[in-house]
């Protein structure tokens, strides 16, 4: 059932995996702490972690609509918090023209219906704030790849919880959303905005807990190819590759594996499906390098050391 109220680090991560998200103690803690203290959560760690998936599962087990606010450089107000519907102010604007109404009215009578609610345009900051029963989940996903001023201007945001528009007044809710921000950590996240937050970094999981991950995504992969497969990526990951492979290429691989019917890891299958565990060229060709028949082996030893 769908709720903000845990009352255990237990509850939560047994809530997180019935929305199939294996999380560690750690993990499962900052989200127990974020819900329960309604402060902001910064993940760091890697592309691929499962930084954004938490935040779905969140908005899934809470049942708050999940605002998601992509940030790139040179993100603004107008992209992030609101903007005017200008085509359907002009439309309002002839209509008035052509039925004489602009000319009876007072220019002041006229701005105020041009700027009135229904012409504005909430984004995702506004519309989290906007909410009035069940606090939405507002991901601000990739922090790091926006700028200083928009970073500073998000952090009076979620200072307050409130938006400020001339033209209406101000937008404020006794319903804070829920807000997770993540970092591929491409630049340093300013400290007075880490200083607003409960952080936590989030590592690959272990090999156990990946196989544990494999075997609830992908039900249908026998466990000593489960196994197999999460010791290959935990491998290729020691390799210094340009694009490490995350949990969701680990999924993305045992699925594909699973559909062609395979077993177990050979060289073979493993050179014909490379493509939906790694995704550069040059990655491809580390991995070749180092010798495929060196990586199965490697896999089928640690699959049985954990057999």
């Amino acid at each position: 059932m769908a709720s903000t109220n845990f009352q255990s680090v237990d509850q939560v991560r047994s809530a997180l995996a019935e929305q199939q998200y294996l999380a560690d103690e750690g993990l499962a803690t900052a989200v127990y702490l974020t819900l329960a203290l309604k402060r902001p959560l910064l993940l760091e760690g890697e592309a691929g972690v499962g930084k954004t998936e938490l935040a779905k599962v969140i908005a899934a087990m809470t049942g708050g609509e999940l605002i998601r606010l992509q940030c790139y450089e040179g993100i603004d107000a107008s992209q992030a918090v609101y903007d005017w519907d200008y085509s359907r102010q002009l439309l309002h604007l002839r209509a008035a023209e052509a039925t004489g109404e602009a000319t009876s009215k007072k220019t002041s009578e006229l701005e105020g219906e041009l700027y009135n609610e229904r012409f504005l345009i909430k984004r995702a900051l506004l519309r989290a704030i906007d909410q009035r029963e069940t606090p939405a989940v507002l991901l601000i996903d990739e922090i790091d790849r926006a700028d200083d001023e928009f970073e500073a201007y998000l952090l009076e945001i979620l200072s307050d919880f409130q938006v400020t528009i001339p033209e209406l007044g101000t937008f404020s809710t006794t319903r804070p959303p829920i807000v997770v921000l993540t970092s591929n950590r491409t630049r340093d996240v300013h400290d007075a905005l880490k200083r607003r937050c409960l952080y936590h970094w989030v590592d690959h999981p272990s090999f156990e807990r990946e196989v544990a991950i494999v075997r609830m995504r992908v039900p249908q992969i026998a466990e000593s190819l489960a196994k197999q497969v999460a010791a290959a990526v935990e491998h290729m990951r020691s390799l210094n590759l340009y694009k490490p492979p995350g949990v969701a290429e680990t999924i993305d691989w045992a699925t594909a594996l699973a559909q062609l019917g395979a077993r177990e890891l050979n060289e073979s299958v493993v050179s014909a499906t490379l493509g939906a565990v790694l995704k550069y060229r040059e990655d491809h060709d580390r991995v070749r390098e180092q010798g495929i028949a060196q990586l199965v082996a490697q896999a089928f030893d640690r699959g049985l050391l954990h057999g």
